[in-house]
This record gives structure tokens, C-alpha cells and sequence, in this order.
């Protein structure tokens, strides 16, 4: 086992290698040039969420809280694939962007962009620390390492071939990695369905409040069932992760069907973890005790035969290498481009911002696996990451596309004061999730700041 997973990571890492030959500028390092076709960009954007929080954090939150407990991921983040696909995906693409940063400077201004950049990549460390901690995991439970240290390595080789390869290394690796995960997933759950018996035997044990799917008509539920789809379903559409896979494509055509393509085949997918989880506590429910998270792995290390237990971490370990990676690379970017760069006077030439973007790569790196060394709720560290988007930066986003009247000083304090909104009502507990008075506040603040501090003349673009 150890072995298999020694080797598959060291195949990953001459991936990125072999992908570094194509990397020449800063475009191809952070868009791939612009030029994956239809399966490829698809595999990338179904690969952008399916990772721990999917196969660890979701199926543990399935075995505690049912189906109602997950509709943040799979079900929001499905979501947020079909609206970047109809609303946001084409329009992008045609503005020819490099970074989602640049959006800001190229709609509003330079002083935008720093304040959406600054909120656009620091959240991305709770989201690759959640990868980090999941791949600890894995190898924690194969091996025996203590999961800090686990984790290090893991962060090691996940950085080492975003680092040489960029988004060409991500985009191939995703191809090949999203055929293992399906493999592997379905296959594990083809054996655990027949060892459990057969479908029926399963059904009969599901307790009748787990498989709830719809709020009680009462208005604190009902508000909180909206804010769980919208913390992935919206929070991640102005996401540079999202954007940089859906950038990559080979034409605009191409980006909106990936998304389709891709939101369709991850919720269909992610649907087989809980599955799997479901047969998991019918057979081995008196070993569920303690950490739900290691439910599945210690299951398939203790029940399964040796082919088996390599294919579950094999997929295991692609799903979490896919999404770590492009989670690394997305901030690194906009640090570079949108942060870097203009501070210093638009002076680097296109090497020295690849320089600048791989260096990047290293520092956020290094922080997050700081981060995944002190917690570990891989459900909770995502979450946190896209609620950070959401309340900020979506509305500047989606009204600067669709409403010609929105100003900069609108979109300034839009994602100011949506941001302030979260931190008071987070420090204060209210029955109400903060998301939802910090994305109303925000809503509210870019439609009165641009209709009284309208953009003069000169800065109408």
C-alpha cells in the first residue's frame, strides 16, 4: 500500500515536470494559454471542489446530520458551476483576463482592485489548509506518521508540482485523476453494496429525518437553508480557483459547457461518498466512534482487500492532489498579478511575474500548512473560505457586469461594509446566519454608493 501510494505521487510530481515544457510565460502558468479543450476543462472544473471536503467532510457531516447537513457541497457547489456557466462565464472569457483581480481594475479602477485582491486571496488558506488536512489524513492512517507531519509532506508534494508545472500541470493531472476518483469510488461502492446485502438492507436502516431535503416553513430555517446553498452556490462564484479553470478553456463556447459538464458530473459523483458512507454505517456502524472523518478510510484499511484499499486512496489522494493544487495556484496568482505587480510600479517584465507567481505558490503554501497543523475541520475550513467571497466580493462582481451604473465607489464600499457586516454579526451570535445581513448590507451598499457617488466622465470605461 505504502509503496503504491509512494509512486503514485512520485508519477503526479514527473507530471508537472513533463508539463513545465509548456510553460514559457506567466499566461501559460496561470491559464494554460488559453487553450484546453471540452473533456479537459471540464475534468478541471469537476475536479475544482471534489476533494476533502467531498469525500472527508461531506460523508462525515452526512453520518451526523443527514442529507440536510450537506447541502452547502455537494448541492451548493453544483450549483455555483451552472450559474458561472449562465451568467458569468461567457463574459469573463471575452474580457480576456488573467487573473479575476483584473476584473476589478479593468471594470472599476487600480484602487478596486487592490481592496478586492486582498479579499479575493487570503481566504484561499483555509481552503488549502482543508486539502492539506485531508491528505494528512490518508497518509496518517496508511502509515501510521503523525498527522502534522503527514501533513508537511502532503504539502510538500502538492506544492513542488504546482510550483514547476502551473495550470498545465493542474489541467492534465485533473484529466487523468477524475478517472480515478469515479473508478475507484464506484467500484468501492459496487463491493460495499454487496457485502451489505443488497440496496433494500441499507434502506431499511436510514433513520426517517436523514434523508430530509427541504426546510420546515418557519423563518429562521428557512433562512438558514438559503444561506447553505449560497455559501458555495454564490460564495464561490467570484472565486479565482472557479475563474482560472473556466479561463483556461479554448474558447468561451467551450468555458460555459465545462461548467455544465462539470456541475453535472460532480453532483452525480459526489453522491457516491455518501452512499458509501451509508453502507459504512450499516456494517462497521459500532467503529464510527470519534472522528467521523476517518470513518472511511479506517473502514477500507480494515475491511477491504489490498486492490481495493489501493484503489480508494488512489482515488482519495487524486481528488485531494487536484484540489489543493489549483487552490495553491489561485491566490499565488492574484498576490502576483494584482497585488505585487502594481505596487511596484507595473515594472515586472513577463518572467519576472512568473518568478514572482511561483514564488507566491511557496508562501501561501507554507502558510496554509501552518494553518492545517493547528485545526482540522476540513468542512469548516471551507466553508469559511467561500463565505469570505460571498459577502464581499460577489456583488461587485455580478452587478459590474450586469448593471452599467455601478461606480467605483460603490463597489468600494460594497465590499467594505459586506465584509465589516460579517465580523459584527459573527462576534455577535444572532439566530441568523452572517452571511446573510453581511450579503444584503453589501447588496444594498453598491446600490446607493453608485447611484450618490456615480463614476465621473473620466473613469466611465
Amino acid at each position: 500500500m505504502l509503496a503504491s501510494i509512494i509512486l503514485y505521487l512520485v508519477g503526479t510530481v514527473l507530471v508537472g515536470v513533463w508539463a513545465s515544457r509548456r510553460v514559457q510565460t506567466s499566461g501559460d502558468f496561470m491559464l494554460a494559454g488559453r487553450s484546453l479543450p471540452l473533456m479537459i476543462s471540464s475534468a478541471a472544473l469537476f475536479a475544482t471542489w471534489f476533494g476533502s471536503e467531498t469525500v472527508f467532510g461531506a460523508s462525515s457531516r452526512f453520518l451526523d446530520e443527514g442529507l440536510y447537513g450537506v447541502i452547502e457541497d455537494p448541492f451548493g457547489a453544483a450549483l455555483c458551476l451552472v450559474l458561472f456557466g449562465l451568467f458569468f462565464a461567457r463574459k469573463l472569457y471575452h474580457m480576456n483576463l488573467m487573473t479575476l483581480g483584473d476584473y476589478f481594475k479593468v471594470r472599476y479602477s487600480r484602487r478596486v482592485e487592490l481592496v478586492a485582491s486582498l479579499f479575493l486571496a487570503p481566504p484561499y488558506l483555509g481552503y488549502i489548509a482543508a486539502q492539506l488536512v485531508a491528505m494528512g489524513l490518508v497518509l496518517s492512517v496508511v502509515t501510521g506518521m503523525e498527522l502534522w507531519a503527514a501533513v508537511v509532506l502532503s504539502a510538500g508534494v502538492v506544492t513542488l508540482y504546482t510550483y514547476v508545472g502551473g495550470m498545465w500541470a493542474i489541467s492534465i493531472t485533473d484529466f487523468f485523476q477524475s478517472i480515478i476518483i469515479v473508478v475507484g469510488l464506484a467500484v468501492l461502492a459496487f463491493i460495499l453494496l454487496d457485502k451489505a446485502g443488497g440496496f433494500g438492507n441499507i434502506v431499511k436502516e436510514i433513520e426517517p429525518g436523514s434523508m430530509k431535503f427541504l426546510p420546515d416553513a418557519n423563518g429562521p430555517e428557512v433562512v438558514g437553508y438559503i444561506a447553505a446553498w449560497s455559501v458555495l452556490g454564490l460564495g464561490s462564484i467570484p472565486s479565482q480557483d472557479v475563474f482560472q479553470r473556466a479561463m483556461s478553456s479554448g474558447s468561451a463556447k467551450t468555458a460555459v459547457w465545462s461548467c455544465y459538464i462539470a456541475a453535472g458530473l460532480y453532483l452525480s459523483v459526489a453522491m457516491i461518498p455518501l452512499f458509501i458512507s451509508l453502507c459504512t454505517k450499516h456494517m462497521y456502524g459500532h467503529e464510527l466512534s470519534g472522528d467521523t472523518q476517518m470513518a472511511l478510510p479506517t473502514m477500507v484499511l480494515s475491511h477491504t482487500s489490498m486492490p481495493i484499499q489501493i484503489l480508494f486512496f488512489g482515488s482519495l489522494l487524486s481528488a485531494i492532489l487536484s484540489t489543493a493544487s489549483s487552490a495553491i495556484l489561485a491566490p499565488a496568482a492574484i498576490f502576483s498579478e494584482n497585488l505585487i505587480k502594481p505596487l511596484l510600479g507595473n515594472r515586472f517584465n513577463d518572467r519576472q511575474l512568473l518568478m514572482a507567481t511561483k514564488i507566491s505558490v511557496l508562501v501561501f503554501s507554507t502558510c496554509a500548512t501552518v494553518m492545517a497543523c493547528i485545526r482540522s475541520d476540513i468542512y469548516e475550513l471551507v466553508g469559511e473560505s467561500s463565505i469570505l467571497s460571498l459577502v464581499s466580493l460577489f456583488v461587485p462582481l455580478t452587478l459590474g457586469l450586469y448593471w452599467s451604473r455601478a461606480s467605483n465607489t460603490g463597489a468600494m464600499l460594497s465590499m467594505i461594509l459586506g465584509m465589516v457586516t460579517w465580523i459584527i454579526f459573527e462576534f455577535f451570535e444572532t439566530q441568523w446566519p452572517s452571511l446573510v445581513p453581511a450579503t444584503l448590507i453589501s447588496l444594498m451598499a453598491m446600490v446607493a454608493g453608485s447611484l450618490i457617488w456615480p463614476n465621473k466622465l473620466s473613469e466611465v470605461r
